[in-house]
């Protein structure tokens, strides 16, 4: 049976999915301390990582510094100059909207930098 944590993912798996359809799942960084990996979702670009630990599921925001954050998710990692992350912890709650809300945001902030497709 799984525990919180792979449960937790599943569900922030599914909110990725319903805030932007098109986003790619993927697991990389595979190595002794992580052997599942760790997975990534991007869209234009990295969206967010989702790491778990002993005691917290932390989602990184590859550049959620750039990001408005409205509802205080991010709680973690907020004195870099690019990256912000939420620790999840075991019971809490995810507000729904506001992540959403912020893969959205990170996904349109990939697009803009994107620029123009050729062909």
């Amino acid at each position: 049976m799984a525990d919180w944590r792979e449960e937790l993912l599943d569900k922030v798996r599914t909110l990725i999915g319903e805030a932007e359809p098109d986003a790619v799942e993927e697991v990389k960084w595979r190595k002794p301390s992580t052997p599942a990996g760790v997975p990534t979702w991007s869209l234009a670009g990295l969206i967010c990582t989702g790491e778990s630990y002993k005691d917290k599921v932390k989602l990184t925001f590859a550049r959620g510094a750039a990001l408005a954050d409205p509802a205080g998710l991010f709680n973690s990692s907020l004195d870099g100059n690019t990256r912000r992350a939420i620790d999840i912890k075991e019971g809490e709650a995810i507000d729904e909207a506001a992540l959403k809300a912020l893969i959205r945001e990170a996904a349109a902030l990939n697009r803009s930098r994107a620029g123009p497709k050729s062909g």
